[in-house]
């Protein structure tokens, strides 16, 4: 499982680096919505880091899950947004999908993942804490920085008050 665990926590890690780069590079700016999805996203990331360092615990799980559930409600909100026929939705589409399309399909897999490890034998390590070994360093270290990337960036975005409907652009860089 820790390998699993791992491999997931990767996943999630490119995720957010992807949406981090489709915002930097090509200029599209997460709208409010977006930038919940990232917050359960980087929440989701700390369920399963919690389980890389101190074992797997039921609660990290839950953690996981609780975060999948508010991402996946507010991702299905935003599809749901841009579901008419004739709305050309948000942002550039990717294979097909817009990005919050893709949110919702990975928290409901991370939902399933989740509750597959809760079925199945968890209690095996005991939730004794383990050291990370390179690749679980190397990944905590990618995640970490797109956390601490993302945040940054939302408050670019949305200075230190809450995040408007109109916050497109970085509120702090314009002329």
């Amino acid at each position: 499982m820790r390998r699993l665990d791992t491999l997931i926590l990767l996943a999630v890690t490119v995720a957010l680096w992807f949406a981090f780069a489709v915002e930097i590079f090509l200029q599209q700016f997460p709208c409010p919505l977006c930038l919940l999805q990232r917050v359960a996203f980087t929440m989701v990331g700390i369920g399963l880091l919690l389980n890389l360092r101190f074992g797997v615990r039921p609660m990290h799980y839950g953690v996981v899950i609780l975060s999948s559930l508010a991402g996946l409600a507010v991702a299905g909100r935003q599809v749901l947004l841009h579901i008419l026929p004739g709305n050309p939705g948000f942002g550039s589409p990717v294979l097909g999908l817009h990005l919050y399309t893709w949110a919702a399909i990975a928290f409901f897999a991370l939902l399933a993942y989740s509750g597959i490890i809760l079925m199945l034998a968890f209690a095996r390590q005991n939730g004794v804490p383990c050291r990370f070994g390179f690749a679980e360093k190397f990944v905590a270290a990618a995640f970490f920085t797109i956390a601490l990337a993302n945040l940054i960036s939302t408050v670019f975005e949305c200075g230190l008050g809450p995040c408007t409907s109109h916050s497109f652009g970085y509120h702090w860089f314009r002329p």
